[in-house]
């Protein structure tokens, strides 16, 4: 059996799951609502106390394959209705700044021109400094995606490490023209 597969899914109180035909799952939760059609090859069982199995339907190579899958995308609707997901960026670079202006974000990274992004209803921003940007949501998906459109106005670059990155993404730095002189 898959190991990931397998695990049980907790529901906390205040979570409300409704599965439709043709295995449309629906979470309501403190967060948001979230609908996605899961692959029917593997099922969706509530247990006692709120706690939840992915069964597959048969030991085929693909119903393997899908076990796992079906299973973390349920809990991450889940998780994301009831506690959220967040992506930090950090903005490097000397006259790299982030602020927000009402319900829009602004970067000015270097280029002759700001850079805006917009919030949305599913997805927030909040910029607690000038080199933070906190983007959040209750749909793991679309926060790693706002977050990953973010980051490729500007990606960190090798020399110096300026530019928009991860928070604890490592940036390896190469040595430049002059390392290469030195014997």
């Amino acid at each position: 059996m898959s190991r990931i597969g397998k695990m049980p899914i907790t529901v906390p109180s205040g979570v409300d799951i409704t599965i439709g035909e043709g295995n449309l799952v629906t979470v309501k939760g403190p967060k948001g609502t979230l609908t996605q059609a899961l692959h029917p090859r593997v099922t969706l069982k509530a247990g006692e106390g709120g706690v939840w199995h992915a069964e597959r339907m048969s030991d085929q190579k693909k119903d393997k394959a899908l076990h796992g899958l079906v299973r973390t995308l349920f809990n991450n609707m889940v998780v994301g209705v009831s506690q959220g997901f967040t992506k930090e960026l950090e903005v490097h670079g000397v006259g790299y700044r982030a602020a927000k202006q009402g319900k829009q974000i602004v970067l000015n990274v270097g280029f002759s021109h700001q850079v805006f992004f917009d919030e949305t209803d599913d997805i927030k921003f909040d910029v607690p400094n000038p080199n933070k940007i906190i983007v959040s949501g209750c749909d793991k998906q679309k926060v790693g995606q706002f977050a990953a459109e973010i980051r490729e106005k500007r990606p960190p670059e090798p020399y110096k490490g300026k530019g928009i990155r991860y928070a604890g993404e490592r940036v390896r730095h190469k040595e430049g023209k002059a390392g290469a002189k030195k014997k």
